[in-house]
C-alpha cells in the first residue's frame, strides 16, 4: 500500500506503548459532581438552568442563538448545586455549572433520527442540537464544518486517524473497539456532505488495516471510503499536512480545507455524529488518554464531559508520589501545561499527561544561532527564526510577512532548536498582540463611524 506524507516535521519519541493495548473503561468522578463548562466550542453560551434545578442526563443546560455556537448539556443526571467561574484547560477562568449526581441516571435524548432518510437540514440541526463539536481539539461547532458556504463542493471527506502526538491512543482504542460506529459516522457525514472518504491511518496503526476494510466492505455499499495509510511522523494529523500528503492538495494561507473541496473529521466526532442519530444521545462523555511516566496506572477511560480531573484521583488514576513536574491538557506538543489537576475535562480533552523530570525540557534559553533547523521543520515551510527575530524588536507586521498568523504551533521548530528558544511561546504572544491591534482598529473604526453618524 502507498505511503502519503508531507514535507518537513520531526519524529519525537512516540511513547505510545503505555496505553495502546489498554482498552476503553468507563469512569466516573470521585465526587460524584461535574464541573461542565458552560461554552466549549463556538460563540458564548448563556446557561438556561438555574440553581437547584433538577436535571437529566442529556438535558440542555447552556445555549446561545449565535451560528457559530454549539450547546451544551448536563452530562450527569442530577442537582444544579451552582454556577461558579473554574479554571479550565489553558488556565483561564470560565462559568462552569456544577452538577452533583443523584444516582437516577435519568435521560433526555432526543428520538433516533434515520441519517439516510432525514432532509440535511433535519440532519445538520440535529449534529447541532447535540452539541457536537471537532473533538480532536479545535471544537469548532460541527454543523457549521459540515454546511461550507453556498457554491462549495466538498470532493473528499478526511477522517483523520493519525494521532500524531506522543502518548496518546484513544483514536486508536476507539478505532479498534468501535469500528463499525466510526464508519457509521463517517457514512452519516458522507451523506450531509457528499464527497468520496478517506480514513487517514498513520503508519503505526497498520494492524488496523485488516479490521476497517472488512467493516468497510460489510457496511459501507456504496463504496465511497477508502483507507490511506500515512508516514508515522509529527504533526502528520495537522490538516493541512493531511490534505498535502493525502490529496497533494494545499490549503491556501487564511484559508480552509473546504477551499480545496475538503472537510476533516475526527475518529471521537464520527462516532459522537453516529450517537446522535442511533441513540439522539448529545455529545456528553468523551474518550481520552490518561499517561504519563508519573502515572502509574496509564489507561485509555472514557468519563462525563466535566469530570474534573482531580475527582480521578487516586481512585481511577493513581500517580506515583512526587513525581510529577507537569501536567499536560492534551498531547506533550500541543497540549497545555496545567498549573494542577483541579481542571474539567471538556469536549476537546483528547488526553491528560502526567510527566516526569526525565520526559520533560526545562533547559533554558540560549541565544539564537541562526542554524536554520526550525525552517527545515517547520510543515508549513514558514520561518520561524525571522518570525522570532522580528517579534523580538515588536515589528508584528513583518513578523507576519514571514507567516506568524499561518502558524500551526505543532512546536516542530522549538523541539528542534538547539538554543532551547521557546518559540512557539512566542508565536503564541505574537498573534495574541496582532489580535489586540486588529480589535482595536475594529473599535477605533466603529467609534469613529459613530461620530460621523451623530
Amino acid at each position: 500500500m502507498k505511503m502519503y506524507t508531507f514535507k518537513g516535521g520531526i519524529c519525537p519519541p512516540e511513547r505510545k506503548e503505555l496505553t495502546e493495548e489498554s482498552p476503553l473503561s468507563e469512569a466516573f468522578p470521585s465526587t460524584k459532581t461535574v464541573t461542565i463548562p458552560v461554552t466549549m466550542g463556538g460563540a458564548p453560551n448563556e446557561p438556561v438552568v438555574k440553581v437547584g434545578d433538577v436535571v437529566a442526563k442529556g438535558q440542555l443546560i447552556a445555549d446561545s442563538t449565535a451560528v457559530i455556537s454549539a450547546p451544551v448539556h448536563a452530562s450527569i443526571a442530577g442537582t444544579v448545586k451552582k454556577i461558579v467561574p473554574q479554571m479550565v484547560t489553558g488556565n483561564v477562568e470560565v462559568p462552569c455549572i456544577v452538577i452533583q449526581a443523584d444516582g437516577s441516571d435519568n435521560t433526555a435524548y432526543m428520538d433516533p433520527l434515520d441519517p439516510f432518510t432525514c432532509s440535511h437540514k433535519e440532519a445538520l440541526k440535529r449534529i447541532r442540537d447535540a452539541g457536537i463539536v471537532g473533538m480532536g481539539g479545535a471544537s469548532f461547532p460541527t454543523h457549521v464544518k459540515l454546511n461550507p458556504p453556498a457554491g462549495t463542493k466538498i470532493e473528499y471527506v478526511l477522517l483523520n486517524a493519525a494521532e500524531c502526538e506522543p502518548y496518546l491512543t484513544v483514536d486508536y482504542r476507539v478505532l479498534k473497539e468501535q469500528t463499525a460506529k466510526v464508519i457509521d459516522g463517517l457514512s452519516i457525514i458522507l451523506k450531509i456532505t457528499g464527497g468520496h472518504g478517506i480514513i487517514a491511518l498513520e503508519s503505526n496503526k497498520a494492524d488496523l488495516l485488516p479490521l476497517l476494510q472488512n467493516q468497510i466492505a460489510s457496511q459501507n455499499k456504496s463504496n465511497d471510503i477508502e483507507i490511506r495509510v500515512v508516514k508515522t511522523k509529527y504533526p502528520q494529523g495537522c490538516e493541512k499536512n493531511l490534505t498535502l500528503a493525502c490529496l497533494g492538495r494545499e490549503v491556501p494561507a487564511g484559508k480552509l480545507p473546504t477551499a480545496i473541496g475538503c472537510i476533516i473529521s475526527n475518529v471521537g466526532t464520527a462516532c459522537a455524529i453516529a450517537d446522535a442519530f442511533r441513540l439522539g444521545k448529545p455529545l456528553i462523555e468523551r474518550p481520552l488518554t490518561i499517561s504519563g511516566g508519573a502515572c502509574d496506572t496509564p489507561k485509555n477511560l472514557i468519563v462525563p464531559v466535566g469530570t474534573m480531573v482531580s475527582d480521578l484521583i487516586p481512585d481511577t488514576i493513581q500517580l506515583k508520589a512526587g513525581e510529577t513536574v507537569k501536567i499536560i491538557s492534551g498531547g506533550p506538543m500541543m497540549g497545555l501545561a496545567m498549573t494542577n489537576a483541579q481542571f474539567p475535562i471538556a469536549k476537546g480533552t483528547s488526553g491528560v499527561l502526567f510527566l516526569t523530570k526525565s520526559e520533560t525540557y526545562l533547559t533554558d534559553e540560549s541565544s539564537c544561532i541562526g542554524c536554520g533547523k526550525c525552517i527545515e521543520v517547520c510543515p508549513l515551510h514558514l520561518t520561524p527564526v525571522m518570525m522570532a527575530r522580528t517579534l523580538k524588536v515588536g515589528n508584528t507586521e513583518k513578523a507576519k510577512k514571514f507567516g506568524l498568523m499561518d502558524c500551526i504551533e505543532c512546536g516542530s521548530c522549538s523541539y528542534m532548536c538547539p538554543a532551547n528558544v521557546r518559540l512557539v511561546q512566542r508565536f503564541r504572544m505574537g498573534k495574541a498582540l496582532v489580535r489586540a491591534q486588529i480589535a482595536a482598529e475594529k473599535a477605533k473604526a466603529a467609534a469613529k463611524a459613530d461620530g460621523g453618524n451623530k
